[in-house]
């Protein structure tokens, strides 16, 4: 498939302030202007020095993780950067994946064979 990590997606109960948190660890600029993900409500994202990408997912009702207990799991997803999301797609199916949502026309949401999500975003 040769796709490109873009960004890992962490979701919380508030985006901003996940965004100004790494940002305080880490630099970088929040909410910067990219054509690849429309900033807004519930969404936000930090670009590091480096060019690695964080994004910030509001989600409703989150449960966030309770290091070690297995109940209360990490949250995170990767979105990999791909020049045709179909044949990605066919890619993924047959390494494995599970779709789990196409609706979108820019991105589609899959499942690794255990179950996490990632996303296929046309680049």
């Amino acid at each position: 498939m040769n796709a490109n990590l873009q960004c890992v997606v962490l979701d919380g109960d508030d985006d901003a302030e996940l965004a100004r948190f790494y940002h305080a660890l880490l630099g970088g600029e929040v909410n910067r202007p990219d054509r690849r993900w429309s900033l807004g409500d519930g969404w936000s994202t930090l670009h590091l020095p480096g060019g690695f990408v964080l994004c910030f997912q509001r989600v409703t009702d989150y449960r966030p993780p309770r290091w070690p207990d297995p109940r209360y799991p990490q949250q995170s997803h990767f979105d990999l950067g791909v020049p045709d999301l179909a044949a990605a797609g066919r890619e993924a199916l047959a390494a494995g994946a599970v779709l789990l949502d196409d609706s979108e026309s820019s991105w589609h949401v899959y499942a690794d064979p255990a179950g996490h999500p990632f996303c296929l975003v046309r680049e």
